[in-house]
C-alpha cells in the first residue's frame, strides 16, 4: 500500500500551479518611502482620498498598498501616467505592471513592494478596498489634501 502513496504524492505535487515571483527588491529602495513617493505623484496630478495602507505581514506580495480616487476617467489615466513618469525618474523605480488602461475605471500599478490602486471616484466606493484592510495600519501621507496644501 505504501507503493501506491508515493506516485499518488508526486502526481499531486506535479498538478500545484506555480506561483508568479514577486519581483525582487531593489536594496536602496525603502518601499515606505516608494509609497510616500507615489502618492506626492498621485497629488501633483489632483488625486483625492490617498491613502498608504501597511499590509507587511498580511500578505506576501506587497509590504504597502496605495488607494486613491480621480474624478474623471481622463484624470484616472493621468494620474497612473504621472506617476509611473515621475517614479521612473526621480527614483528610478520602473512600473513592473499596470491594467486598466485607457478605460480608467480602476487602475492597478504594480512597484513590486507596493501595489497602487487609482480609481475613479464612483468605482471606489463600489470596491471599497479600505474595508479589506480595516485592521491595517496606515500611513500619514504626509500633507493635507482638503486643504490643497503642498506635500512636505
Amino acid at each position: 500500500m505504501d507503493t501506491k502513496e508515493a506516485p499518488l504524492k508526486e502526481e499531486v505535487d506535479k498538478t500545484t500551479q506555480p506561483t508568479t515571483p514577486r519581483p525582487a527588491r531593489r536594496g536602496d529602495v525603502d518601499p515606505q518611502q516608494t509609497a510616500l513617493a507615489i502618492a506626492a505623484a498621485g497629488f501633483d496630478k489632483k488625486a483625492q482620498r490617498i491613502e498608504i495602507i501597511d499590509v507587511r505581514g498580511k500578505v506576501d506580495y506587497a509590504d504597502y498598498v496605495v488607494i486613491m480616487s480621480g474624478r474623471s476617467d481622463r484624470q484616472v489615466n493621468a494620474i497612473a501616467d504621472g506617476i509611473r513618469t515621475t517614479l521612473k525618474r526621480e527614483q528610478g523605480q520602473p512600473c513592473y505592471g499596470v491594467e486598466g488602461l485607457p478605460q480608467g475605471s480602476w487602475v492597478l500599478m504594480d512597484f513590486g513592494d507596493v501595489i497602487v490602486h487609482i480609481f475613479h471616484q464612483d468605482t471606489r466606493g463600489y470596491y471599497d478596498l479600505e474595508a479589506l484592510w480595516i485592521d491595517a495600519a496606515r500611513v500619514d501621507v504626509g500633507f493635507a489634501q482638503d486643504e490643497g496644501a503642498l506635500p512636505r
